[in-house]
């Protein structure tokens, strides 16, 4: 599978995952616009398939709903980085950034969770003022993983009770 057939299932995936499959989008068009920048990219060269997927893999481990919003929002922001430095003249390219665009805006409460997992990572843990500052905040931490695990135990066992497995 190459860049091209990658780029639609990503895009596919996106837009049935979260309904938003308009009639105005074509993907039959979009499959023609992806297969013009497959050769604007000289995708079917040897080294596409060197070291396998760069997305759909990673795609397969995000599995809720609002996991794969977060993965998705990064990826199309990945996509729309790489076109902004093609020739934007070009029908095909203009076509693609656009369904890109609204489906980023689609996506945008994932892009603000990735700019909080970025902002995390950016935290100086060794600061005695941010250690502080964590460890007043420690037992609420706890106490929200605490409600998200029996939130799912519950749900479980409902399934379980109406589900005659």
């Amino acid at each position: 599978m190459g860049f091209q057939t990658y780029s639609l299932f990503v895009l596919a995936v996106i837009m049935i995952s979260f309904g938003h499959v308009e009639n105005r989008l074509n993907l039959l068009q979009l499959q023609n616009d992806i297969d013009k920048l497959k050769a604007d990219f000289n995708s079917s060269h040897s080294d596409v398939a060197d070291g396998g997927p760069i997305f759909t893999e990673k795609l397969s481990s995000w599995t809720e709903r609002n996991e794969k919003r977060i993965i998705l929002s990064q990826i199309i922001s990945m996509y729309l980085k790489m076109l902004e430095k093609t020739d934007r003249s070009k029908a095909h390219v203009r076509n693609i950034s656009e369904e890109l665009h609204t489906l980023k805006e689609s996506l945008s409460d994932g892009s603000k969770k990735i700019e909080d997992l970025k902002d995390l990572t950016k935290l100086q843990m060794s600061d005695l003022k941010i250690q502080r500052k964590a460890v007043n905040e420690l037992f609420s931490v706890l106490q929200k993983l605490g409600d998200t695990s029996s939130s799912h135990k519950r749900k479980r066992s409902q399934f379980q009770r109406l589900c005659k497995c």
